[in-house]
């Protein structure tokens, strides 16, 4: 059937239309194929750099960094949100250049220059040495990108500007929006502004030269994105606030909710359409009856009780009717024997059944029979009036709780709150006792009944599914939920830290989180971890230090000092100025770092092993933990040392710490398409093998809820088979 209803078509008209269900139900199915499309490109969108540059997509760029007077405490987040555009964005550029501007503007090249692995270890050094200074003078950078980086912009195509500000400029907003639209009109050059928000400047300190909310400094840089054709990205620390590659995503997911709306109400329209005519036509066939009361039926009189019918009565009143010797051969089990058999032929019970009757002989207690004579001979039927209380199956509850928010502490931690095990999630649960009429092949009275529950074959036992289709399917959707969620942990651990920086020193991504509140020191070998102290930062840790060891000790500071933003910034600028050499002197190091006073933790970052011998180093580590109950935790820089593999794993087990290896360039690619797309699928490949004790225990854990999901799934279909298989019983 097909139903003509008035449609308002995507550019405002009306239009009828003929809509054909099947049509239709296909149509509906490519539109939940696109929002779940649009879904995974907002989720792609918020991860790593995108999160705070959007997506750089032209071919010739230009970054212009704000490194005014007002974000000197934000220096730290500003060269590394460049540290991870330069990784994931630039690399596949033609030419690129960096301006930095203040009161005055400062490029780091003269002109653009091609793309290459020199020129972005350059660009880092050159970023990791710039200082907050002046005010802010955004139309002189502006300036030299358009009228030096881009002298020969109409002869280029795909080039565009990025300016990453965090406040309003000193000029006017309409001069500079005049300028860049005049500058981009009859050429391909666009304007992206990146506009951070770290608080209201402080006022006390350093004001700026000129003032605006964060509304109206989002409003001003959206007008100068608008007159030079760019987009507009504005982030903070709780995340995107607003964003024209999002936006444009959303408005396409609105149209999309809206025509599925608009489809269910054809949906309905058609529904309401037939079952008109339906009733319309039964009317015409209907015809007239006339209604007859029914006369009451003459209340009987009861008969008179006969013989067997007054034993039965006398059966029924009599209190200790079960003790008696004759009444026990009378008893009758409903689901092994038939009323037509008579109890002498019932077989005797075995020994162990009158011991298990023995210990249920409470519980029977309760029970209530009622006896009666059937209709052949003299035998003895039997009906419950009240029911034993069997145990009680073990049911899925409705809902689940989960956090929203990823929290800082180990995965061994979070599992022990979140893991299926505390959820009641095993597949176990679901299974009954296992069946022994199959595995002995004999139908006995009572084995015909084993069909009425559907039964699986689990490592050779053959087991009976107590649950219903729907309690299954609610099982399922609780799996889905869990595993995203799973999911949503392990690319926070993944996205804590970016896989390299420009140099070749390798960071800790996936390798674990600092728990908060507690004083840590980190040992970082010179040359290797500049990123380390990254996520040292207000929040982490009430107090910390920073220790390099070579041939000899260095030391930041000689205690543990406050968790601040300006002791954070002090300790990256110290860190940026090590340098590889010598050898590897741990023990030492650790000799050191426990002499630090409230001490609770070490953060051992190196590439190989000690000098000196490992088990030299474990002893040592026992002696000084009998005075003080210090955890270690090792972080490997250099996986394909096995030795040193080894020795770090044993070093963090045997203090009670966490072991951690970061995760390969190549990994991380081939998980990005895994994690964004859900991993819930059987076809989609396993999990990789990770080093790293949170990684390893979380990717554990989702391994084993997705085969619970895949056993879960093949459980409903046996009973939905199951379901369709029996016969429909039809009312006349």
């Amino acid at each position: 059937q097909k139903a003509m209803i008035q449609f308002e078509w995507h550019d405002g008209t009306v239009k009828n239309i003929h809509v054909d269900p099947p049509f239709l139900y296909e149509y509906q199915k490519q539109l939940n194929r696109a929002m779940r499309m649009y879904e995974r490109r907002i989720e792609w969108l918020s991860l790593a750099s995108r999160r705070i540059w959007g997506t750089v997509c032209e071919k010739r760029v230009v970054v212009l960094l704000d490194i005014s007077a007002t974000n000197s405490m934000y220096i730290i987040h500003i060269q590394h949100s460049l540290r991870l555009l330069l990784e994931e964005q630039l690399s596949n550029k033609d030419y690129f250049n960096l301006i930095a501007f203040g009161s005055t503007s400062e490029s780091w090249r003269p002109e653009m220059v091609p793309m290459s692995h020199d020129n972005l270890q350059s660009a880092w050094r050159w970023a990791l040495n710039l200082r907050c200074w002046g005010s802010r003078n955004v139309l002189s950078a502006l300036r030299k990108a358009v009228e030096v980086d881009f002298k020969d912009k109409d002869k280029h195509q795909s080039q565009g500007i990025y300016l990453f500000t965090g406040g309003i400029p000193d000029q006017d907003m309409p001069t500079i929006s005049a300028y860049m639209a005049e500058a981009c009109s009859g050429c391909d050059l666009q304007l992206n502004v990146c506009l951070f928000y770290v608080g209201e400047p402080k006022m006390d300190t350093t004001p700026p030269a000129c003032y605006a909310s964060r509304t109206d400094t989002a409003a001003a840089y959206k007008e100068v994105t608008r007159a030079a054709g760019g987009r507009f990205h504005w982030f903070g620390d709780t995340g995107i606030y607003e964003s024209d590659d999002i936006s444009s995503i959303m408005s396409e997911m609105e149209k999309a909710l809206n025509y599925s709306q608009k489809c269910a109400f054809l949906m309905a329209s058609l529904k309401n359409h037939s079952r008109k005519v339906l009733g319309s036509a039964a009317l015409l066939k209907e015809k007239p009856k006339t209604l007859q009361l029914r006369s009451q039926p003459k209340k009987l009189c009861p008969p008179r009780p006969t013989a067997p019918v007054g034993a039965r009565m006398s059966i029924k009143d009599d209190p200790d009717r079960e003790k008696s010797p004759l009444l026990k051969s009378l008893k009758w089990r409903p689901l092994s024997s038939r009323a037509g058999i008579s109890p002498a032929a019932a077989q005797p019970m075995k020994e162990g059944m009158m011991e298990q009757r023995r210990k249920t002989k409470s519980r029977e207690a309760e029970t209530s029979l009622s006896l009666f004579y059937t209709e052949k001979g003299n035998n003895v039927g039997s009906v419950y009036k009240k029911y034993p209380q069997g145990r009680g199956v073990r049911r899925i509850s409705s809902s689940i709780d989960l956090p929203t928010k990823d929290t800082v502490c180990s995965s061994q931690e979070w599992m022990a709150k979140y893991g299926l095990k505390k959820l009641k999630l095993e597949i176990s649960r679901c299974m009954g006792p296992n069946c022994t009429h199959q595995k002995s092949g004999q139908r006995s009275a009572s084995a015909k009944h084993c069909s009425i529950f559907p039964s699986v074959e689990i490592r050779g036992v053959v087991r009976h599914i107590h649950w219903t289709p729907g309690e299954m399917e609610v099982y399922i959707r609780h799996l889905e939920k869990v595993l995203r969620r799973y999911i949503q942990r392990l690319q926070w651990l993944l996205s804590g830290e970016p896989a390299h920086c420009p140099e070749g020193w390798r960071s800790m991504r996936g390798c674990g989180r600092l728990a908060p509140g507690t004083p840590i020191s980190v040992l970082p070998k010179p040359g290797l971890v500049r990123t380390a102290d990254q996520r040292i930062r207000p929040g982490t840790s009430s107090s910390f230090n920073l220790l390099s060891f070579a041939e000899s000790l260095q030391s930041w500071q000689d205690t543990l000092v406050e968790t601040t933003d300006a002791a954070c910034h002090e300790a990256m600028q110290w860190v940026t100025h090590l340098q590889a050499e010598g050898s590897t002197s741990i023990l030492q190091a650790l000799l050191k770092a426990f002499s630090f006073h409230d001490l609770e933790g070490l953060y051992l970052l190196t590439d190989g092993k000690p000098d000196t011998s490992c088990s030299l180093v474990l002893n040592e580590v026992q002696r000084l933990r009998e005075k003080r109950d210090v955890k270690v935790h090792t972080i490997s820089l250099n996986c394909s040392d096995r030795a040193a593999v080894e020795f770090l794993r044993k070093l963090a087990s045997f203090t009670g710490g966490r072991y951690h290896c970061p995760v390969g360039e190549d990994t991380l690619s081939r998980m990005c398409g895994l994690l964004t797309k859900g991993f819930i699928n059987e076809n989609d490949p396993t999990l990789p093998p990770f080093e790293g004790d949170d990684l390893r225990r979380l990717a554990q854990e989702i391994t084993k809820a997705r085969s619970f999901l895949w056993q879960a799934q093949s459980f409903r279909s046996q009973l939905q088979k199951k379901n369709d298989a029996e016969p429909k019983v039809t009312l006349s």
